[in-house]
């Protein structure tokens, strides 16, 4: 059973026993009609809606039913989406990014037996799954990486719309960067602050090269599809990227030091598995390094920009958070970073 297996167990079982907040017992669909309506950026961002459709697409093949899905033009068609999707009688419904949850929460309400899931917000209804994830975990492991690959002494950080849930990133991986290296320099950009800062290459790959030209050799992007252009400008460049959300690092083998890997696709796969068994349940369930929900990759595309050094300290750091030697501060906690 190789690393990635082993998560997929490990995330399984905890969200299947994740506690519920509700006491309601759940029911089984008469016929499962699973659904998604996607975060802005498109199904194929290589990235967070990504994972989320590799995790269903597992599910679709094991079960052979049919997946519905809507990939949104911006945020003003989400209620419309999960309204039509629940009207039609698919259940269940995931619903995918913290800017759905306005939208979700009124539709959930309409339709009281229809079972949805929400990515990344809490909706607190009794036939609403909440899932979170610890993002600055996973990004202080990669920050950690980071600071040891950087020769310079200064790295870089793009993210894309500027919310506190890409502050969350951004603070996890200033604090793993400073642990390995109290020296070190981050040089952080946002691109935008709407949603089309989820969508715009171009500008993504503008501003990693203007780390780059301020002395910066390793950059890590969590910004959608944006950040496709980050990592294709430091491979233009000879510089070090850090993909994020989806393992990235088969895109640019060689320039690729890791990805930070949020498990989304196992929580979608997990939500249409546990509703197909009867055994769906409503509530929120929070994954970080301990139930292997965030991780750093090494694998064939990346391990020979891996030291073995660099490998002992990640994993060393990795065991300290999970036994709790090792806080790292949540942003969004107070809305700043330690």
């Amino acid at each position: 059973m190789n690393r990635r297996d082993v998560s997929l167990f490990a995330v399984l079982a905890i969200v299947a026993v994740a506690p519920s907040l509700h006491a309601q017992t759940p029911v089984k669909p008469a016929a499962l009609k699973p659904a998604i309506v996607y975060a802005n950026g498109g199904k194929f961002d290589k990235s967070f809606n990504e994972g989320v459709s590799t995790g269903a697409q597992k599910f679709v093949a094991e079960s052979k039913v049919t997946l519905a899905e809507f990939e949104p033009g911006n945020e003003t068609q989400y209620e419309q989406a999960l309204r039509r999707f629940a009207q039609r009688g698919q259940d269940p419904i995931i619903a995918v990014g913290f800017a759905q949850a306005t939208a979700l929460g009124k539709v959930a309400r309409e339709f009281p037996n229809v079972h949805f899931t929400i990515i990344d917000a809490v909706v607190d209804l009794p036939n609403v799954q909440s899932v979170l994830f610890k993002e600055h975990e996973g990004s202080f492991l990669v920050g950690i990486a980071a600071a040891l690959a950087s020769k310079s002494g200064r790295v870089g950080f793009v993210g894309g719309m500027d919310i506190p849930l890409i502050r969350k990133f951004q603070c996890g991986y200033e604090q793993g960067i400073k642990y390995a290296n109290p020296k070190a320099e981050l040089i952080s950009n946002m691109t935008g602050t709407t949603p089309a800062a989820w969508t715009d290459p171009g500008r993504g790959a503008e501003l990693a090269k203007g780390q780059f030209d301020r002395g910066a050799d390793v950059v890590y992007a969590a910004a959608g599809s944006t950040g496709t252009g980050v990592l294709q400008a430091a491979k233009d460049r000879g510089k070090y990227a850090i993909g994020v959300d989806s393992n990235q690092d088969h895109l640019h083998p060689g320039t690729m030091l890791t990805s930070m890997i949020k498990r989304v696709d196992i929580a979608t796969y997990q939500s249409f598995k546990t509703a197909e068994a009867g055994t769906w349940k409503a509530g929120t369930s929070v994954l970080g390094l301990k139930e292997a929900g965030v991780d750093w990759t090494l694998d064939q595309y990346n391990e020979k920009l891996v030291t073995a050094d660099m490998k002992a300290r990640v994993e060393a750091a990795k065991a300290d958070i999970i036994a709790g030697k090792i806080a790292v501060h949540d942003y969004m906690s107070n809305n700043a970073c330690k």
